[in-house]
């Protein structure tokens, strides 16, 4: 049965099974958690995002966490991630889930622009539905993390949306492609030419001053190398920066995101150790 879980968990992060994806969303249709949908952080049709609001008897302003989903910069939506909304729910943050453009329609750096309209959203509204803006975190897996951790490294991004990267407490990224060289068509074609490529490598805007970095990886990915974690920490070190990195025996690449599903949370303590991180900067 653990077996067909976990072949379960890798068809339903790629969208190929529609039951698996309501399987793994089930707990969010029947909890308390409030759950809005398609609300507007921008003026184009795609710039939409979710909200999931946990019980807050005490009425005291919560944590947030934006959560950024991994495609390749190509594919993907909020839609598939409840489940992510539910986990850091059951943790005591409100979270937000948003969709940004991907190629072919655009490519780098708008799919980035987008995320940082995003969190620029989130930080100005977020109070209206219970949420603290002074405790705004950031977590992404895959080309999420990419896009969530240039977010929190290169300044201009929030600096465009008026705000500074100083709004972000911390940051959390799972299994992300911080620094590499695309060679594939598809990934020359959305941040090419060649001389635009520093501008995608996170390590180039790494100064010591971006917000502190939660770097994980799992030891059986073979999607996206663990240089690109070694590199980014190593940077960090460099500048003086603040950084934590952890790897996980037996965990591959959509098994850094599938453990927050409800029958799977028992293979890694990821999300433990993601909210463990970010109480330290709260």
């Amino acid at each position: 049965m653990k077996k067909v879980f976990v072949t379960l968990s890798s068809l339903l992060l790629v969208a190929c099974t529609k039951a698996g994806l309501e399987l793994a969303n089930l707990p969010n249709k029947f909890s308390d958690t409030q759950t809005i949908k398609n609300i507007d952080y921008g003026p184009q049709p795609w710039q939409k995002l979710d909200l999931y609001i946990p019980p807050n008897p005490s009425h005291e302003p919560l944590p947030v966490v934006v959560f950024f989903y991994g495609g390749s910069w190509k594919e993907g939506s909020k839609s598939m991630y409840p489940f992510v909304g539910e986990a850091f729910a059951k943790k005591g943050y409100i979270t937000v889930i948003a969709d940004y453009s991907k190629y072919p329609q655009v490519t780098f750096p708008a799919f980035v622009e987008d995320g940082a309209k995003a969190v620029a959203w989130t930080y100005r509204h977020v109070a209206q539905y219970g949420g603290n803006p002074s405790e705004l975190f950031i977590v992404g897996h895959s080309a999420g993390a990419h896009i969530g951790a240039l977010i929190t490294a290169d300044s201009h991004y929030l600096s465009a949306e008026g705000e500074n990267r100083s709004i972000i407490k911390a940051f959390a990224g799972l299994s992300g492609p911080y620094d590499f060289v695309p060679y594939e068509k598809d990934y020359i074609a959305i941040f090419g030419p060649p001389e635009n490529y520093p501008k995608m490598q996170v390590p180039t805007f790494i100064d010591g001053k971006e917000p502190p970095m939660l770097l994980l990886w799992g030891a059986d990915d073979d999607v996206v190398g663990k240089s690109n974690m070694d590199k980014l920490v190593a940077k960090i070190h460099e500048k003086g920066g603040v950084e934590e990195h952890k790897t996980y025996a037996g965990v591959d690449h959509v098994g850094m995101v599938s453990t927050f599903i409800w029958f799977l949370n028992s293979k890694a303590p990821i999300l433990d150790d993601i909210t463990a991180f970010f109480s330290q900067y709260k």
